[in-house]
């Protein structure tokens, strides 16, 4: 390891993020909130360490190597959670575990939380749990590389090491450097067009603005308790849907879309087709079931919570119009189904990924041909092209470990406490990044022990980070490398 290259990158980064303290800085003075000096310590904290880290180190110019990259990115994402969660501590005076799993939560755009109260919540304080799930939804190292060329930092290691849930290897312009700034438009642009389209309908311009954060991101905090069914507007959950869903989408397709404007890139990509009819089934299967069992009058009413609640469940987000742990029983099994399977790679969402699960079907489908088939030569294809070998071992590893991962922390959680239900609950809210889980977390995982906080907070971590880049750190290979 080149420790004084890791400590200068490390400086580098947390002063480019004691910046995103600043316009909570400035929400506190216009609101008069009384959270000015909470916000001007969390600044000069976080600007002061990453001054420390990089002074020393600033003459180091050697890049990072891959393996490091994988350190780095995990260590960063890890201490994001303490650094985001200063204002939690001073302003609204929660204990450190609670603050670094609220902030963990929003940083991996998981939008479970320990806060209750939060209609009551300063303004500032509002604003930055919105704003840290906005900064995570596209990777805030991925920021960091679409600026850190200009100071000088090689940033193409750390962006294959992270964006594992962004756009994995996919350079959609020739440098990374571009790549990553074109993805942050994209974005931009979307949480842009969300928080006009929120406010034309009748949220505040604050509501607004702190919603299309969460929504874009796929993050799920809300500025109320009751998420979004405190509008209680069919059109603010059509807007919402709409761009949970694009959220979802790999950016890579929007990039290859807006760029041609050529909407029609969207149909052709196999997997944004399957995700479509994912929500649209998911959706129409969750409505006759509301409807069979009498949870809501009318048709309309119960197509009405379903598409809102398959959306948010689907794409991770987790904002909710109604609990939907307390559904009729199967629907809250089949929304975690598709929770596990998640939005589509490249994107902001949790889960498995649409991607990974669609060629692990056709891998199956493919067994049992060549099992009635022995003597047939098959090859497995998306989009018209082979899939490699390499690929489809990478695919099994990570639906292998993804699925053990699960299983022993679901059994984790019920060592410490948790019944099978909660816990179950807790590993799909956590692992998953989707937010509300079942049974005693199904709004909140305030009343829980600190032990299952920081299991979850791994569990966060390892949904964020796609398994590989955390679980890596774990082996004895990677540090006699």
């Amino acid at each position: 390891m080149h420790w004084r290259a890791i400590f200068r990158l490390f400086g580098v980064l947390f002063l480019f993020y004691s910046l995103s303290f600043l316009p909570s800085l400035g929400i506190a003075w216009l609101y008069h909130d009384g959270q000015i000096q909470v916000f001007a310590a969390s600044w000069l904290l976080s600007a002061i360490l990453g001054v420390l880290l990089w002074l020393p180190n600033r003459n180091d110019p050697r890049a990072l190597s891959v393996r490091e990259a994988f350190f780095v990115v995990t260590l960063f994402w890890a201490l994001l959670g303490a650094i985001g969660g200063l204002p939690f501590v001073l302003g609204l005076h929660l204990s450190f575990t609670d603050a670094v799993f609220e902030s963990i939560s929003g940083f991996t755009t998981t939008g479970a939380t320990v806060i209750i109260g939060l209609d009551a919540l300063p303004a500032s304080i509002l604003y930055h749990r919105q704003q840290i799930q906005w900064l995570g939804g596209m990777g805030m190292i991925v920021l960091a590389v679409a600026i850190l060329p200009l100071m000088g930092v090689g940033g193409s290691q750390l962006y294959r090491a992270e964006s594992s849930g962004v756009a994995k290897f996919e350079k959609l312009t020739p440098r990374i450097a571009e790549t990553a700034r074109s993805l942050w438009g994209l974005y931009v642009g979307l949480t842009l067009a969300c928080a006009l389209a929120f406010w034309g309908a009748g949220m505040t311009l604050f509501d607004a603005v702190g919603h299309a954060f969460a929504t874009v991101a796929t993050g799920g905090f809300s500025t109320h308790d009751a998420s979004m069914g405190w509008f209680d507007s069919p059109l603010i959950e059509s807007i919402a849907i709409v761009f949970m869903l694009a959220g979802g989408v790999n950016f890579a397709v929007h990039f290859i879309a807006w760029q041609r404007f050529d909407p029609l890139a969207y149909g052709r990509d196999p997997e944004v087709r399957v995700y479509g009819w994912l929500f649209l089934g998911g959706s129409l299967f969750v409505a006759l079931s509301l409807l069979w069992t009498r949870a809501y009058t009318g048709f309309g009413e119960s197509l009405r919570h379903s598409a809102f609640q398959v959306a948010s469940i689907l794409t991770s987000t987790g904002f909710g119009t109604a609990t939907f742990g307390d559904w009729p029983r199967h629907i809250p099994l089949t929304l975690i189904i598709l929770s596990f399977i998640g939005g589509c790679i490249g994107s902001t969402a949790g889960g498995m990924k649409v991607l990974r699960i669609l060629l692990m079907t056709r891998q199956g489908l493919q067994q049992l041909f060549h099992l009635a088939h022995p003597r047939a030569q098959i090859s497995l294809k998306l989009g018209g092209r082979p899939v490699d070998q390499d690929t489809q071992f990478s695919i099994w590893g990570f639906a292998v470990l993804y699925t053990s991962v699960s299983l022993l922390l679901t059994v984790g959680m019920m060592a410490l406490g948790l019944d099978f239900i909660s816990a179950v609950g807790a590993v799909a809210a956590t692992i998953n990044l989707l937010g509300p889980g079942l049974g005693e977390v199904a709004s909140t995982f305030a009343t829980v022990d600190d032990a299952v906080k920081w299991l979850s907070v791994f569990a966060m971590l390892v949904g964020r980070l796609e398994v590989f880049t955390l679980l890596i750190l774990f082996l004895p290979a990677y540090w006699r490398g």
